[in-house]
């Protein structure tokens, strides 16, 4: 993926956004820990929190992006109501551009509700409203062609806008922007290929999580994790992925780096992968190398924890840096075995995070 140096990022007024993130947008209900099965039968159970922020992979890679001081606008569709105007809010108070935000008449914005438990876990309820909506006429073509990057989330909960991704990216890429995607889950467990590969043939940057790498590259769930992201690399983008508590791997097609990420002990890692994701893109648009983008990730991801929801606690350039300087010593790139934790892997809306 090509690189700008740091005092390009600095100076850059060719382009109005360094990234237009397209995709979902929702509120997000936290509700949790709960410590028993969830029940039926009208019965009503209680928790310790409950928390109404921002959601949507799309959505909550914007907002990191944005705290880590790029410029950014995202396009997506929302409904006419509450939730669609609370989002867009969102969004705006996060410094994200909303201006290419599109407000479906008829349809309801996506609502999701997410019930943890104290192990980690979590069950997850979606409303899916206008994410079947979505289209490429819902994406500025003026977008395309004034963003440095442009990234694209959740893929298999917008068919139409799937569909139409290839096309959005070639004409990305031939106004000199570069592309990335992030899967998230197939929810239907189909984890169809035919068409991911028109897309991948136009994507700098892929950032599944394990499973999903393994998944995409049609893969056993056994399959070294290296294999997977090189079988994908082979197809065209470079590929970040997210390995939970075992840190991270950045590969070409030809090597491998991993990093150990940071410790931490979240508190909800809703959103950590978005994070994560937005840590990437930020380093690799401030000329860092791939490996030091992916230190920079994993540290976005593990700081996103500190909170509950995907955007309270997504960490300004600052504080990602001061992370990274307190972190113990990084493996050299000769060293591609070590790992440590805390860079988001976890599943939300029915996708991986």
């Amino acid at each position: 993926m090509p690189h700008a140096s740091d005092a390009s990022h600095a100076s850059d007024t060719s382009h109005a956004f360094d990234l237009l993130v397209i995709g979902d947008a929702n509120p997000d209900i936290v509700l949790g820990p709960l410590v028993a099965p969830l029940a039926f039968g009208q019965r009503e159970q209680l928790v310790d929190t409950g928390l109404l922020t921002l959601g949507g992979s799309a959505a909550i890679m914007a907002a990191g992006a944005a705290r880590l001081g790029l410029k950014v606008a995202f396009a997506g569709r929302v409904g006419d109501d509450e939730a669609g105007r609370f989002v867009t809010a969102a969004l705006a108070a996060r410094g994200v551009d909303t201006s290419a935000v599109r407000v479906d008449p008829a349809l309801s914005t996506p609502l999701t509700v997410v019930v943890t438990r104290g192990d980690g876990d979590r069950t997850i309820l979606t409303a899916p409203g206008t994410l079947a909506a979505t289209r490429a006429d819902d994406v500025p073509e003026a977008l395309l062609g004034d963003s440095r990057h442009v990234h694209a989330a959740s893929y298999f909960l917008l068919p139409r806008l799937a569909e139409a991704l290839p096309a959005l990216f070639r004409t990305a890429r031939e106004r000199g922007a570069t592309t990335s995607l992030d899967t998230n889950d197939d929810p239907a467990g189909k984890w169809d290929t035919g068409g991911l590969g028109a897309v991948l043939a136009v994507t700098d940057l892929l950032l599944p999580n394990a499973r999903e790498a393994r998944a995409l590259a049609g893969l056993p769930e056994d399959t070294p994790l290296e294999e997977a992201a090189r079988q994908l690399a082979l197809r065209g983008p470079l590929v970040a992925v997210k390995d939970g508590a075992d840190g991270a791997l950045v590969h070409d097609g030809r090597t491998a780096f991993r990093t150990r990420g940071i410790p931490a002990e979240p508190l909800d890692t809703v959103g950590a992968g978005d994070s994560f994701d937005a840590g990437f893109v930020a380093g690799l648009l401030a000329g860092r190398s791939d490996a030091d983008a992916l230190e920079l990730a994993a540290v976005c991801g593990a700081l996103s924890t500190r909170a509950y929801g995907g955007t309270p606690a997504q960490p300004t350039r600052d504080e990602a840096d001061a992370a990274l300087l307190s972190a113990p010593p990084v493996p050299s790139a000769s060293t591609r075995n070590d790992t440590r934790t805390g860079t988001g892997n976890d599943t939300r809306n029915g996708k991986n995070v």
